[in-house]
């Protein structure tokens, strides 16, 4: 691991100089250094990531749960252990709370179908925000087109936070499930997680948290949030694709039929009736993403070893920064500009496209996000098609912040839109 220096970008907060131990970041693109600001997207791995999964491959691959072989042993310890690595980083109770899936999208449709389709009934209502990612919102949908139930919708005010007084206008005796969203991916906003579920308890609804964008910008204890599930996915983490966590309260996993069928979720079977097993593995029918459990587990490692806290500081000064130097650009305008906001910054640029500005931007090596984000309503909320979306991530430097203010500048020249500041 490379050095975390003592002074950081614009408020004197611990810096973090890590881009060395990505090897992708070492890339040329278009015959640039790269900035890659699209970690909202997906995040880019460290070296101890890459070498964890391939030597999984190498030296550990066997399948789990069904081999006496020293292989099979050896796998299963890994994957088991990854859920006591994966426990531990969120600080939940048990490891049996933890459920491996293919990423935040597959635990949210795992709650709905299971869950969701044994406690709903017509006339119960849902509970979301408009700030939520697709994900949070078409799972829901199919959900009350199959049970009846009613989806309700929290707005969100001009700079991108939470209607509180709204929300709790909406919380009643038929809503029975809140779903919200940790960090918007598409403004950066914080939502307080703990003080909402508290008051979605109050109502006697249940809540699941979409964590996928906050684990990797603050430390995440589902314990003191007091949510029921909660969802993110390895990618976003600095860890491999398809492989996500679904967090569950015991309780509510126990309670909760399986969704899917096959092998390694039952405890028996005969053509007459079969029984399931205990959670997680009810929930994890087939062969797992052994692998990726494991690099996952690794990533988590790497997080923990640079520190949350320190990540935290590092990534809010470069956005303050960021923030400054973008807003400062005559003709740009911020959209989401919440008090409590990490990682993001959406704009618009006069005259431009948020896909041109996007190909331009990357045709001088600057990696940005341009669109609606996979939050369609969000940006009919604001009257707009998309944004462009900068996200920062650990390894990002003001360097790369100094590279996109410049891009932005040529596409302005190039699209005759530059303005006098």
């Amino acid at each position: 691991m490379t050095a975390i220096t003592n002074t950081g970008p614009h408020t004197g907060a611990p810096a973090l100089d890590l881009a060395a131990d990505f090897p992708i970041l070492a890339r040329p693109v278009h015959g640039r250094r790269l900035a890659y600001l699209d970690n909202g997207a997906t995040t880019q791995k460290p070296a101890a990531v890459i070498d964890a999964e391939s030597r999984y491959y190498r030296e550990s691959n066997a399948n789990i749960h069904r081999g006496v072989h020293w292989l099979s042993q050896h796998a299963t310890e890994l994957y088991d252990g990854a859920r006591a690595t994966v426990q531990q980083f969120i600080n939940a109770a048990h490891v049996d709370e933890i459920v491996f899936t293919r990423g935040t999208t597959e635990s949210i449709n795992l709650v709905a179908q299971s869950w969701g389709r044994a406690e709903l009934r017509a006339g119960d209502e849902i509970l979301i925000t408009t700030m939520e990612h697709h994900s949070n919102i078409v799972p829901w949908q199919l959900l009350c087109e199959q049970t009846g139930a009613i989806l309700k919708v929290a707005p969100v005010n001009d700079e991108g936070e939470l209607d509180l007084t709204a929300f709790d206008a909406l919380l009643n005796d038929n809503t029975q499930l809140v779903a919200i969203t940790h960090m918007s991916n598409a403004l950066g906003s914080i939502n307080p997680v703990a003080a909402l579920t508290a008051r979605a308890h109050a109502a006697g609804a249940v809540v699941l948290v979409d964590g996928a964008q906050a684990v990797a910008h603050q430390a995440v204890d589902v314990q003191a949030i007091g949510c029921d599930f909660y969802a993110f996915s390895g990618h976003k983490l600095y860890g491999p694709t398809g492989i996500g966590v679904l967090y569950g309260r015991r309780r509510a996993l126990k309670s909760m039929p399986p969704w899917q069928g096959g092998g390694d979720m039952i405890s028996t079977v005969s053509f007459e009736r079969s029984t399931y097993a205990e959670p997680p593995q009810r929930f994890e029918a087939g062969t797992p993403n052994i692998a990726g459990a494991i690099a996952l587990a690794a990533a988590i490692d790497y997080v923990s070893a640079v520190g949350l806290e320190r990540i935290a500081a590092h990534e809010h000064a470069l956005l303050d920064y960021a923030t400054a130097a973008v807003s400062a650009i005559a003709g740009v305008r911020l959209i989401g500009t919440a008090r409590e906001k990490a990682g993001i910054l959406s704009f618009l640029v006069d005259g431009i496209h948020p896909h041109d500005l996007g190909t331009i931007l990357d045709a001088e090596g600057v990696a940005i996000r341009a669109g609606h984000h996979c939050a369609m309503p969000l940006m009919t909320r604001y009257g707009i098609p998309g944004t462009a979306r900068a996200s920062l991530a650990l390894y990002n430097t003001r360097a790369d912040i100094d590279a996109l203010v410049a891009a932005i500048d040529k596409a302005q020249g190039l699209f005759g839109t530059r303005k006098q500041g």
